[in-house]
Order: structure tokens, then C-alpha cells, then sequence
């Protein structure tokens, strides 16, 4: 996602001072985005973008991002139903379509607000100049943690204010009173004085005839009575009783089901299709047709299993491509040359930098290296498709619908226009639904108009999904620090491999010489989206090595970092409250240990502790984590809660087990059986606790995950005295 901020950042910029706003003698205003409504479908009256009301009294908040297992819609529907001062039990919760007047522009309006201070006059252009951007690229995207604080803050809480306030104004006109008169409450109007009241149901269709204000007023967090309690999630019930259907449950009348053998090194190309065994396979029954694509073959059948059984018996030729990393050994051997060389690019450079070493007491290096990593969803990759008089209509889980849609349109060579998408529930996303990685969508596209008109669900195997991923890169990483006369550190110096996004290489420690080079990684394999993007890789290397500095400095890492954030009261607040968690100071028994890191991300700071033990064969058993979040407000506490011990266990998984393996340039990494995760068996006792600050909101599906890895390899250190600098964390010998 870092490419595409940046673009957004640029895009934007250009649309605000060049003609939204400012014209010729003087200055001119931008249509407001939240009187931007889809045309009434006649049972509803539609009040901004995001909101409808029946007559019956029923507030339908429309949601413009996914559900993947996080729970956002929820979150999103109280921040709006807050302003709009709704009753939460006559609301109901719609994923917004895949039509262009959805798209969720208000991530750019949020991310720029982040960056720079907008002023008031300019908040209507921006929020314009936010849509069309969205608009033009085609986005509705789920991602990066950001839904809550970028489209919640600038989207939902601003569309409910001024729903509400068209509502106040029409009851207003209605009564012939001053508008001043008139309050909401639980979707009712009700004026006092003269003890009239109207339910939303009656005020909507007036309502709707009124122009929302640019700039309604936002309750104080003080008066919330939604915002900061617990509401259930909507969602639930039918994923418990199994009535949810997710992409892979699409279900059509008279559909055939496919299959897909992609080449096994990717980059490859299809070459040929065996004639005899394809003769063998169209003879088998319900065997309908086999398709071949530029890089993979696919078996279409009246059912999924005759396909799956089919495509195992196709012989192919696929070409290689000129390049590729032959083995994993040989991966790490070309990261290490690519750091040898000393040809990196500049990512960061603060006082004399790498100089600075030159006086330092005491000097401390390190190298640490990350595997690779698949997404691996719970839901293997899948999309349903029917192409009929040059129109295409899909059905997949993804995390931008609109860009998903525009995938299919162009693998179609034909207009947006002409295809229609439905999403559903994903089962797991993690970045692998992403723009960029929508190969699946793109495949169903090209079968079903080669299966025209019969619609065809493509369902990628377990394997297929494993060796065929858009993958978390790997990185190697190097670090030398100095240590001062007084055992503080005065120098950080850091080379590694993967391009840096968003500050995630960068201390947020006080270290006053800083020098960080960053190097093109090597390899052919496909890199994508992975959950907390470079702070995944970044966190384990920087909290372990700030570990490694407070040990040659004999100090307990704890009071170590305190004292490096001493000009952070935030992120100190967090590390008291996870050590207090922790009961940091007791002891423990002979061969455990805890540790501790902390990272900033998706502007939320996080530390966790993690208590080990290490048995005499060298096993790491981990028995309990702990986390102190401050993400600013917390909307809605139990799902908060949900997404930290998710994303904590989900790290956990990463931090013990995971690695993808090459083997003659392709993944031979097939299921979960060698890619395996904690099971109930195995997981931790999870603790998770929140600090509410005045701070500005942060997101939660992502920051949970960085601090795990470092936290149990600085707990294998206090443990055994041994230093695991290699993830996945295996065997202390």
C-alpha cells in the first residue's frame, strides 16, 4: 500500500489546488461529497451517501468496506448511528456495492488529514477531491488497518452528523419552529415545547429533499453512549450456525466448478498441453472442458471433485522464465551479496550516522533474517463467474470489490461497465484480496467467457493457494550500535533487503545518530500485501536488536526502553501497563523467561510480554502473552479486543512455524502440514488491556502481530542466555 499512498498523496494534492478550489476571482466550492446519493430503489429515503431510511423507521447503514473476519462494519455502523443519534436495534448493516458512487474515498481524506492540518475551509475539497480520486481509480478498499480511523472519522461520523441535522431541519419546517427548538434522539425528532415527536421513518423523504451541511456538528466523546460500548456483531450468528455464505459458497443454477494447476515456478508460461493425456481427461465423466491461460492450465467439470481428480492427470510444458532463485539456501546467499555490495539506497540519516560508531564504548552487530510467508486464508482463493452477451458478473470475497471488478474488466478487454460483482464475506484476507493480487478473479473471468453462458466457480486447491501466493518478502537485515560511556546507545546503524514503507525500519527510540540503508530484495517470486506490511519484518529486527543493546549494556530491557521514551509519555504509559500485566519483575522458574517489545503502527502503540519456557530438548513453549494498546478511542471494546489477541496469535503462528520453502525455483511448501499454526493445544493464555487516550485513532487488525516474534526470542534470551536472530524460532540447542 505504500505506492499507492503515495500516488493518492500526489493525485490529491494536484485536484485541491488545481480547480476544485481555488478559480478564477476567488474561491469555488466543491460539490459536497456526502450530498453525493445513489438514486432512491423506492422503499428507502437515501441521506448522504452512507445512510438510508425506511418508513418503518429502519436506519440502513451502508458500509464501503469488506468483512474478512475483522468486524469493521460493525465498528463503522456505531460511529455513524453515535452521530446520527440511532437507535442501535432498529439498525441494519449493508456492505456497500461495487458501483463507483460507494467508492470509500475517505482513506485519502484521512490519510491526508493525518499528514498535513487541513484547514476547516478546505475539508469540502478535500473530501471531493478524495472521491474522485477513489472514483477515478475504481477503489474500495480494505486495508491497512484503517478502516476505523480514516473512513470512520472522516466518513461515517460526519455523515451521520449531517443526516441528523437534515433530519432536525426538516422536522423544523414541518412544525414551523426554529431549529434550535427541535433534538434528536433514539431516531426520533422531538420538540418539547410543544410535546411533538416524528420518527426518523416520517422525517426521511423531507429529508432527503435538503442539502447536507459541509460542516455539522460532531458530538463530545464525553456525551457518546454508542461509541465505547459493547455492541454484538451482526455477523456472527450466521457464521456460527453456518448460514453465512462466503465466496467459496456461491452456489448457481446449472454451474460447472474448475480447477487450476498454474506453472510451478512462477514467471513461467504455458507451453504446451500434452494431446493424449487432455484426450484422457475429456474422457473422464463430467469432464466439460480444459482451458488453457498464460501461465496455467484449468479443468472445468459438473463437479469439483472430477475437476480437482482431472487436472493431476494433465501433462504440461510451461517455459521458465530467465531468472529465477533455484533453492531458499541460494535466496539468503543473494541477500547477503545484495548487502555486500554496499549499493543501497539512503533510508534514513540522523547526526554523523555510521561515523558515530567510530567513539562509541561499546559496539554491538547483529544480522537477523525472515522467511518468506504465504497468506495462507482460512478460505483458499475462489470466484464464481458468468459471461453473457459480453457482460460478466462475478461473485468473490475480496478486499476492493471496485478494483476487483476492474481486474476482470480488463482481463475481458472490455469496459467496466460491462461486468457486475458481488462481494461476499472473505474467509481471511490479510492483504491477499488486495489490487494487485486478484489473479483469481481474473481467472474466473477468462473460464466463464470460455464456458459462456453457463457459470463456473473456480476454487483453487489448499495447494495451489500455498505455492501460488503473493508472498510477505524476505529480508535479511544487518545492525552495528554503539553504546556511550554511560552504557547508553548514540548510534543505530541498520542495512537490510525489502523496500521500507511507511517508517516501519525506523527507531522510535531516542538515539541521536541514526543511519539506515535499504536494498533491493532478490527473487522471482510474486510479492504482495502481508498483515503489518514491512512492520512484520521491521518489528522482530528492531526490537530484538534494542534487546541485544541492553544487554551488552547490562540493564533490564524494560527500564532500558523506558528510558530512551522519556520524551514519549504515550509509549511509556504502554510499557508500564504490559509490565504491570506481565508482573515483569517476579521471578520464574529455572528455564523460562519473559520478554518484552513495542511497536508503533498504524499510528497505535503496542507492547506486548511473552513468559516461555525452554524444556531440556530445547523446546519453546510459550504460556502467556500480554498487550497494552493504546489506539486512542476504542469504539467498540470487545471487538477490539478480538483483533489484538487475533493478530497476536496469528504473529505467534509466524514467530514459531512459518517459512516457505524453494525447491528448483518452486514453493514446495504444499498444506498446512508443513506450514502448520497454534492450535488450541498450544496456544497461550492471551491477555489484552486498552489505554484510552485524547490521541488521534489508530487502526487494530494489524498492530498486533509485530511485537510477538521479538517478544518471545527476547524471552528465549532471559531463558537460556541463547540469542534466536532466524524466524521461524526453532529448537534452543
Amino acid at each position: 500500500m505504500g505506492k499507492w499512498t503515495r500516488r493518492v498523496f500526489i493525485t490529491a494534492g494536484s485536484l485541491l489546488g488545481g480547480g476544485l478550489v481555488l478559480g478564477v476571482g476567488g474561491v469555488v466550492f466543491a460539490p459536497n461529497r456526502f450530498g453525493i446519493v445513489p438514486p432512491s430503489d423506492g422503499n428507502s429515503s437515501v441521506l448522504t451517501t452512507w445512510i438510508k431510511i425506511t418508513p418503518d423507521n429502519q436506519v440502513i447503514a451502508v458500509i464501503p468496506h469488506c468483512e474478512m473476519g475483522q468486524g469493521a462494519q460493525t465498528g463503522l455502523a456505531m460511529m455513524l448511528a453515535e452521530e446520527l443519534e440511532a437507535d442501535w436495534n432498529q439498525l441494519t448493516i449493508e456492505e456497500a456495492p461495487a458501483q463507483n458512487i460507494y467508492t470509500n474515498g475517505h482513506l485519502i481524506a484521512g490519510f491526508i488529514s493525518e499528514a498535513v492540518a487541513v484547514p476547516p475551509w478546505l475539508q469540502r475539497a478535500l473530501q471531493y477531491a478524495s472521491y474522485k480520486v477513489s472514483d477515478l481509480a475504481g477503489l474500495q478498499i480494505t486495508g491497512g488497518s484503517s478502516s476505523t480511523y480514516t473512513t470512520g472519522q472522516y466518513g461515517m461520523r460526519i455523515a451521520g452528523a449531517a443526516a441528523k441535522a437534515m433530519l432536525l431541519e426538516a422536522a423544523a419546517g414541518l412544525w414551523q419552529v426554529a431549529v434550535t427548538e427541535v433534538r434528536a434522539e433514539n431516531s426520533r425528532v422531538l420538540h418539547a415545547a410543544s410535546n411533538r415527536s416524528a420518527s426518523y421513518g416520517e422525517l426521511a423523504a423531507m429529508a432527503a429533499t435538503l442539502q447536507p451541511p459541509v460542516h455539522p456538528v460532531l458530538k463530545s466523546r464525553e456525551s457518546y453512549s454508542i461509541v465505547g460500548s459493547y455492541r454484538p456483531r451482526p455477523d456472527i450468528p450466521s457464521k456460527v450456525d453456518g448460514s453465512a455464505h462466503y465466496g467459496i459458497d456461491i452456489t448457481l443454477p446449472n454451474m460447472f466448478y474448475a480447477a487450476v494447476a498454474a506453472a510451478p515456478v512462477q514467471g513461467s508460461t504455458l507451453q504446451a498441453v500434452d494431446a493424449a493425456s487432455k484426450a484422457s481427461v475429456m474422457a473422464m465423466p463430467g469432464i466439460k472442458q480444459v482451458v488453457e491461460l498464460d501461465n496455467a492450465v484449468v479443468v472445468v467439470a459438473s463437479g469439483y471433485w472430477q475437476a480437482s481428480q482431472a487436472i493431476k492427470a494433465l501433462k504440461t510444458t510451461f517455459t521458465l522464465p530467465p531468472e529465477f532463485v533455484s533453492s531458499t539456501d541460494e535466496l539468503y546467499r543473494q541477500h547477503a551479496a545484495v548487502l555486500d555490495s554496499g549499493e543501497g539506497k539512503q533510508d534514513l540519516l540522523l547526526g554523523e550516522g555510521a561515523a558515530a560508531l567510530e567513539t562509541a564504548s561499546t559496539v554491538v552487530t547483529a544480522e537477523y533474517r525472515v522467511p518468506t510467508l504465504a497468506h495462507a486464508t482460512m478460505e483458499p482463493m475462489s470466484a464464481t463467474a458468468q459471461f453473457v452477451d459480453d457482460h460478466c458478473t462475478l461473485w468473490a470475497g475480496t478486499q476492493d470489490p471496485l478494483s476487483a471488478r476492474g481486474a476482470a474488466a480488463k482481463a475481458l478487454a472490455i469496459d467496466t461497465e460491462q461486468v457486475t460483482f458481488f462481494n461476499a464475506h472473505s474467509g481471511g484476507g490479510f492483504g491477499r484480496r488486495l489490487p494487485g493480487s486478484f489473479d483469481y478473479v481474473e481467472q474466473a473471468a477468462l473460464i466463464a467467457k470460455a464456458m459462456s453462458p453457463t457459470p463456473v466457480k473456480l476454487i483453487w486447491s489448499r495447494e495451489e493457494d500455498m505455492q501460488h501466493d503473493y508472498y510477505r518478502q524476505a529480508t535479511l537485515a544487518r545492525f552495528s550500535g554503539g553504546l556511550n560511556a554511560d552504557n547508553m546507545p548514540d548510534t543505530w546503524v541498520c542495512d537490510y533487503t525489502a523496500p521500507g514503507e511507511m517508517g516501519a525500519s525506523h527507531p522510535i527510540y531516542a538515539i541521536p545518530n541514526q543511519q539506515i540503508h535499504t536494498y533491493d530484495a532478490p527473487g522471482h517470486l510474486r510479492i504482495g500485501s502481508w498483515r503489518s506490511v514491512a512492520y512484520s519484518q521491521q518489528g522482530f529486527f528492531m526490537e530484538s536488536f534494542i534487546d541485544e543493546l541492553a544487554a551488552a549494556a547490562g540493564k533490564n530491557p524494560l527500564d532500558f526502553r523506558l528510558a530512551l521514551l522519556a520524551a514519549k509519555p504515550r509509549h511509556q504509559a504502554v510499557l508500564q501497563k504490559v509490565a504491570a500485566m506481565a508482573d515483569w519483575h517476579s521471578p520464574l522458574p529455572a528455564g523460562s523467561g519473559r520478554g518484552i517489545a513495542i511497536v508503533e503502527a498504524f499510528s497505535t502503540i503496542i507492547a506486548e510480554v511473552a513468559e516461555v519456557s525452554v524444556d531440556a530438548d530445547g523446546t519453546i513453549k510459550v504460556h502467556q502473552l500480554y498487550a497494552a494498546v493504546d489506539c486512542g478511542l476504542v469504539v467498540n471494546p470487545d471487538q477490539a479486543k478480538a483483533q489484538i489477541e487475533g493478530g497476536m496469535l496469528f504473529g505467534l503462528s509466524t514467530a514459531l512455524y512459518h517459512e516457505i520453502q524453494l525447491e528448483a525455483g518452486a514453493v514446495s511448501t504444499r498444506s498446512f502440514t508443513d506450514y502448520p499454526m497454534v492450535q488450541l493445544a498450544t496456544a497461550p493464555r492471551v491477555h489484552v488491556e486498552f489505554i484510552e487516550s485524547t490521541a488521534n485513532m489508530g487502526g487494530l487488525g494489524e498492530p498486533g502481530v509485530p511485537p510477538v516474534a521479538p517478544a518471545v526470542a527476547n524471552a528465549v534470551f532471559a531463558a537460556t542466555g541463547k540469542r534466536l536472530r532466524t524466524l521461524p524460532l526453532q529448537a534452543v540447542n
